[in-house]
């Protein structure tokens, strides 16, 4: 079993890596202590949901999609193989579902994905503007 605190820390740590930022970097724009943010990042520490939020707008990224990624980890994890990874960018999906059909399995289901415009899009959301959903 994942803990909540390991899959958000390493959900964190993969966003901080993926903008190539450092530790330093990322602690300092959260205004959270890098021996602290060390520690989320690799599960040791709790953050509360103000830290988490102030950690997200360092990285530019919204609290509710991190949850929403650590969630669908932590589905996965829970899952075990019966659960397959999303297909990568320009890999052909389309053919699996008639397969999976053959074999007595459900078809999937389409994920959602939230639409915006950037930073602009980001704000609009934090105003509680409409947020539109593409499948």
């Amino acid at each position: 079993m994942t803990l909540l605190r390991t899959q958000l820390g390493y959900t964190l740590r993969g966003h901080r890596l993926r903008q190539h930022r450092t530790l330093r970097d990322v602690s300092g724009a959260a205004r959270v202590s890098l021996g602290y943010l060390s520690e989320v990042e690799r599960g040791q520490k709790e953050a509360s949901s103000e830290l988490l939020a102030s950690i997200c707008d360092a990285l530019e990224l919204e609290l509710a999609d991190l949850l929403a990624e650590v969630s669908l980890e932590l589905r996965v994890a829970a899952a075990g193989a019966d659960v397959r990874p999303l297909a990568a960018p320009g890999e052909n999906r389309e053919a699996e579902p008639a397969a999976a059909a053959e074999q007595g399995a459900p078809a999937a289901e389409p994920a959602l994905a939230l639409v915006g415009a950037g930073a602009q899009g980001r704000a609009a959301r934090r105003q509680g503007d409409a947020v539109s959903l593409a499948a």
